[in-house]
């Protein structure tokens, strides 16, 4: 396509949330981490090698008996977001953390599937995620 010669109305939207076709035999639960798979498709955050981190789901997508692409999930790319963890400190607020399931982040996963920042310290066994997927 050539550059333009003239202004050009460009569609806009904020893309805080967005949607993403769901994986054949797939449940999602709302309030999850959630990843694309290697075909692309949305599936619940693990620690898995190809997997890309895409933000929190904001409803319940239940592709259980379907398949890929038969349903979306609505997920959101930004916020701080409350998950479980294990062995953090106060001194870990900056640190980046990775998915290690739907519910759970880590420092350090053997996949590092990156999913955030820390943004708050509420114990060792939760914190705040800052999540911005722009």
């Amino acid at each position: 396509m050539a550059a333009l010669t003239a202004d050009r109305k460009t569609p806009y939207r904020e893309g805080i949330e967005t949607e993403y076709k769901v994986a054949a035999a797939t449940k999602i639960f709302a309030g999850s981490l959630v990843c694309l798979n290697a075909g692309g498709y949305a599936v619940p955050a693990a620690d898995a090698a190809n997997f890309k981190f895409v933000g929190v789901a904001r409803e319940q997508a239940d592709n259980s008996s379907g398949a890929n692409g038969d349903l979306t999930v609505r997920v959101r790319r930004k916020g701080v977001f409350r998950f479980a963890a294990s062995g953090m400190a106060l001194t870990d607020i900056g640190a980046n953390v990775n998915a290690s399931d739907d519910q759970t982040v880590a420092k350090a996963t053997t996949n590092n599937v990156a999913c955030g920042k820390i943004a708050e310290f509420l114990s060792a066994t939760e914190v705040g995620v800052d999540i911005d997927m722009r």
